[in-house]
């Protein structure tokens, strides 16, 4: 199991103070990383410090500074970086014709923009040595959706963007991969089943596994794509959910 051996290894995680980014970051640690947790809420951000021991900062990462602050923190408290998972996000569900301007920008620069800022400011720190790029996407990076048009439009970026850094960074031996999380049950799924008619049957009916997924079900993957184990993997998504993408 040396290959999944996290030993030694600091990863930062964006959105780290809850549902998968929370998720994430214990699986980490639980493979021996230290891991700096990046969200915007310092009462959500001391809660996930205090359960799972890892250090905790309180950043925008839709601002450039701050991202940059965010990587000087982690030179600073660990000396190194070898893992950053772009997992902040949000969503506005309107239709294409509902959705304000306002909205729009708060989801892409959110989902998206943030994850060009956080890869821009840490790629000095991970060419070093190094290191492994993971971004968070989602079916709606595949699928379409007529109530989520800018989270869709943001999470289809981040599988393109995720291809470029796969292609721009190989020669400096970082591998950029992205996951793509079937429905998970976080606080962001239950505003969605609250505010989407049948939407909880419909998943359940159009998952093989027959059940929505757990945060947890993510670690695996995200040990897998920041350890050695997938030191020739790069430029792809992968669906964690269950066989949901695989039904026609």
């Amino acid at each position: 199991m040396i290959n999944f051996d996290l030993t030694a290894r600091v990863a930062v995680v964006t959105g780290g103070n809850g549902g998968i980014g929370l998720a994430i970051a214990e699986a980490l640690m639980e493979s021996g990383a230290q891991v700096l947790i990046v969200g915007r809420d310092k009462k959500k951000n001391t809660a996930a410090a205090k359960k799972t021991g890892a250090s905790a900062v309180s950043a925008d990462v839709t601002d450039a500074g701050q991202c940059a602050d965010v990587i000087a923190e982690a030179e600073d408290q660990f000396g190194r970086l070898d893992i950053l998972v772009n997992n902040a996000g949000t969503n506005v569900r309107r239709r294409p014709d509902e959705l304000s301007a306002q909205d729009w920008h708060k989801v892409i620069d959110t989902n998206l923009t943030s994850t060009h800022l956080m890869c821009h400011a840490a790629y000095p720190m991970l060419k070093r040595q190094g290191g492994k790029v993971i971004n968070i996407g989602s079916m709606l990076s595949i699928f379409g959706v007529p109530y989520s048009p800018a989270y869709a439009a943001s999470k289809g970026g981040v599988v393109q963007y995720t291809k470029v850094l796969a292609t721009a960074w190989a020669p400096d031996n970082i591998q950029a991969n992205a996951i793509l999380p079937g429905w998970i049950d976080t606080d962001l799924t239950r505003r969605a089943r609250q505010e989407v008619d049948g939407l909880h049957d419909r998943v359940l009916a159009r998952t093989p596994a027959g059940r929505w997924g757990e945060p947890k079900d993510l670690g695996g993957i995200a040990v897998f794509l920041a350890s050695a184990a997938s030191d020739f993997i790069t430029g792809t998504a992968i669906p964690v959910d269950g066989g949901y993408s695989t039904l026609g």
